[in-house]
């Protein structure tokens, strides 16, 4: 079934709630005339309390039209709690529903109050009132689960209870036409009291759970949807609340001091999307992202970090121990047409940035080349192909045991580039498959002179 919208859900809530509502009101209508007509107190009393119904509906449409204005100043989440308090209301309704039928039966065991007199209108009444609020508990309960309304779930709950009092009322009405047992009344108002409070406690529980902020997913699960969606850092709290159908969702992520603002933003859209998936009502999710406290330093993270602050683009960046402190190489990409000296008074201040940003960096080595345009594509097709499957040929020679595949060849100044992914077992090391990698991209050199740039991307075998 097609996700719906929120306005077309509020619409949807509107309109279950104003054909229930004319319904309700004939119903109560209906009860009430016959009950004055033919003097039985039961069905009168029935009917006023079917009044009841009709006065919730009005409650709730009033709540769903609050509920679907947009965020203000005074309400800058929704105003969507208006309907968790008209639910409230209706677990009201459904207490003081109980305290009038209580205080009838016990009315009738003091002694007070006359028999009713029953009619088979009376009972053709009562019968198609019944088929009415079984109708519309069917109606309201299915609306509600289409639209995540927890107003209309609770409104079911109401009318569930006048189901069970208008069979109280028609076993009462045989038992007093029949064998004349008037006490038969008042016992199963009792019964329907004990049901009307089991419903009510069911709907102020929900609310209230929704009022308190009790977390609708636990933080368990939540922790383990979002590690799904992220490579990189770790979920140090996880926190949820509202509705069903309104849910608000809080992360907090621990990453590494040197993740960019780009990279930050990546997961964010990440966790974002994993969250949609598995949170149909998903109203809104914030992440918090928290430096790890104590963690080893990534100098080649940090020292990206310092070219993507210049926008310039960085490979090949290397970290090792020196006699005097870390050695850092790297290659640094700049533009293809300015001068020599321009590229390098834009290296030198990236190697004064890294030089403040970490210290222990003593020695840094750049090798300046031009950056690739991503707009370049092969001009002379037949020789791309030749030099792709060439390399090809070689690597599958040289190397038999790796997977090599979607290997690409395009022109860039004087030559080639050559871009490739290769599969190797998934439990080799790292250590490993970048030495094989390595060693292809020397012995690919060595072959074939015309290749400017080589790129090779390793990832593990199924």
């Amino acid at each position: 079934m097609t996700e719906l919208t929120n306005d077309q859900a509020r619409q949807g809530v509107r309109r279950v709630l104003l054909i229930t509502l004319g319904l309700n009101l004939g119903v109560a209508i209906s009860k009430i005339i016959i009950g004055l007509w033919s003097g039985a107190l039961a069905i009168t009393a029935d009917g006023f309390h079917s009044t009841i119904d009709g006065s919730s509906n009005v409650i709730a449409l009033f709540a769903n039209r609050l509920a679907n204005r947009p965020p203000d100043d005074d309400h800058p989440y929704g105003h969507r709690r208006f309907e968790t308090l008209a639910a409230l209301g209706i677990g009201a309704f459904l207490l003081v529903t109980a305290w009038e039928i209580t205080s009838g039966a016990l009315e009738r065991l003091s002694g007070g109050g006359e028999a009713p007199v029953m009619t088979p209108l009376a009972f053709a009444v009562m019968l198609g009132t019944l088929a009415v609020n079984i109708f519309v508990n069917r109606y309201e309960t299915q609306a509600g689960r289409r639209y995540h309304s927890e107003l209309l779930l609770a409104d079911a709950a109401h009318t569930r209870a006048d189901i069970g009092i208008t069979l109280s009322v028609l076993v009462s009405m045989t038992l007093i036409a029949l064998f004349g047992w008037v006490w038969a009344d008042t016992v199963a108002a009792l019964v329907i009291v004990v049901l009307i409070l089991r419903t009510a406690w069911e709907v102020l529980r929900q609310t209230g759970s929704v009022l308190v902020d009790t977390a609708p997913i636990p933080p368990g699960v939540l922790t383990d949807w979002v590690s799904e969606a992220i490579p990189t850092g770790q979920v140090i709290r996880a926190r949820s609340r509202g509705p069903a159908d309104a849910t608000y969702v809080d992360i907090d992520v621990e990453i590494a001091p040197e993740v960019t603002a780009d990279h930050t933003a990546a997961i964010t859209s990440a966790i974002r999307e994993r969250l949609n998936e598995a949170i149909p009502g998903l109203e809104e999710v914030e992440v918090h992202f928290v430096p790890t406290a104590d963690a080893e330093p990534d100098y080649a993270l940090r020292a990206r970090a310092c070219a993507d602050g210049l926008g310039l683009a960085v490979h090949e960046v290397r970290v090792c121990d020196g006699a005097t402190g870390k050695h850092l190489e790297m290659h640094v990409e700049v533009h293809p047409g300015q001068t020599l000296a321009a590229a390098h008074e834009q290296v030198s201040r990236l190697e004064e940035q890294i030089r403040a940003y970490v210290p222990e960096i003593t020695e840094i080595v750049t090798h300046i080349e031009p950056a690739l345009s991503p707009a370049q594509r092969p001009t002379t097709p037949n020789e791309s192909e030749t030099l792709r499957k060439q390399a090809r040929k070689l690597l599958t020679a040289a190397f038999p045991r790796a997977g090599w595949h979607h290997l690409d060849v395009y022109p860039v100044d004087d030559g080639y580039a050559l871009t490739m992914h290769v599969t190797l077992p998934a439990d080799i090391t790292v250590e490993a498959a970048h030495t094989l990698a390595e060693n292809a991209e020397l012995r690919l050199r060595a072959d074939m002179p015309q290749l400017e740039r080589v790129t090779i991307h390793t990832e593990p075998g199924e």
